[in-house]
């Protein structure tokens, strides 16, 4: 098991290089000069041309690219070109708050999801089930941005009950919260159906019925383990999709996090800014992945035999 976790480490440095050569090149290639944006439009040809070949912008791509991936080797991300600070430090500062509202929005997809799946499932073709499928639909459907304005305008604007923007306080992430969880709980769901469906049609279920074994143990201790892998995949999927979807929510909530520091970063041509962020996510989902993989050895213990 310890041999398979190296080995995946070991196979996320490619995966990383391949992000950092993407992301550079398409920074590259985009216009605008950091030169301009760090000194203005009104300083003379001289002084740009000089922190132009002090930053290295005058160098080709490839040892551009290669002078950055040793800095990343190194653990320097470089420095921000809008608040002058280095891009580590301001990665670190906002992504534990980008991190925490995907993890709460993965578990309201969890809570929401699976029980209704499991339910869908073991009551299929009834009203509750076609009325939890045109939810889920109606749900998945639904944009994020336009979810979360509505939901401004119903619980902070109209019943005020609700803060509008911000996480200063506990209420304040409910908003958020539901924004970014009710689409990915839809997807759960979905998903759970579709496994349990498949489970609770095989003979050893007809089997333990047979024994008078109670339903709820055979749907919860026989039923439900063996659908659980590909329920572990989606959510784990679901954990990187949050993370790109933070990226909306935290601008429309004012969220002081990584996606909304990323935004105006592209808006004013914060190259490393933009390198740092989507490398620091990458490297996120990598890991969850990675613990997805683990996950599947404790819940099958043939896959666990595997690596041994």
């Amino acid at each position: 098991m310890y041999k398979y976790i190296i080995k995946r480490l070991l196979m996320m440095i490619p995966i990383l290089l391949g992000v950092t050569l993407v992301i550079f090149f398409m920074t590259y290639i985009t216009p605008g000069d950091p030169a301009i944006m760090l000194m203005g439009e009104g300083v003379s040809a001289e002084a740009l041309e000089a922190l132009r070949e002090e930053m290295g912008l005058n160098d080709p791509f490839l040892i551009r690219y290669f002078n950055y991936v040793i800095d990343v080797a190194q653990g320097d991300l470089g420095t921000s070109y809008l608040t002058r600070r280095g891009v580590a430090d301001e990665i670190f500062a906002r992504a534990p708050t980008t991190l925490r509202l995907a993890f709460y929005g993965t578990i309201l997809s969890v809570l929401i999801g699976v029980p209704l799946g499991i339910l869908s499932a073991t009551k299929q073709y009834t009203i509750f089930d076609t009325s939890a499928t045109a939810l889920g639909l109606l749900a998945v459907s639904i944009p994020n941005f336009w979810l979360g304005l509505m939901l401004i305008l119903l619980f902070a604007l109209n019943l005020g009950i609700l803060p509008p923007s911000g996480v200063a306080t506990p209420t304040a992430w409910i908003l958020p919260i539901l924004t970014l969880g009710t689409g990915s709980a839809a997807l759960v769901m979905r998903i759970t159906r579709s496994s349990m469906l498949e489970v609770i049609r095989q003979d050893y279920i007809r089997t333990a019925r047979a024994k008078g074994q109670k339903e709820s143990v055979i749907i919860w201790k026989h039923a439900f383990r063996n659908a659980l892998l590909p329920v572990v995949t989606a959510v784990g999927l679901d954990f990187g999709m949050l993370l790109g979807g933070a990226v909306l929510t935290e601008t429309i909530y004012a969220i002081p996090g990584l996606g909304r520091f990323m935004v105006d970063s592209i808006k004013n041509r914060d190259f490393p800014t933009i390198q740092g962020g989507v490398l620091i996510l990458a490297f996120a989902f990598s890991l969850v992945n990675l613990l997805v993989d683990i996950l599947y050895a404790y819940i099958d213990p043939r896959i666990k035999s595997q690596y041994k």
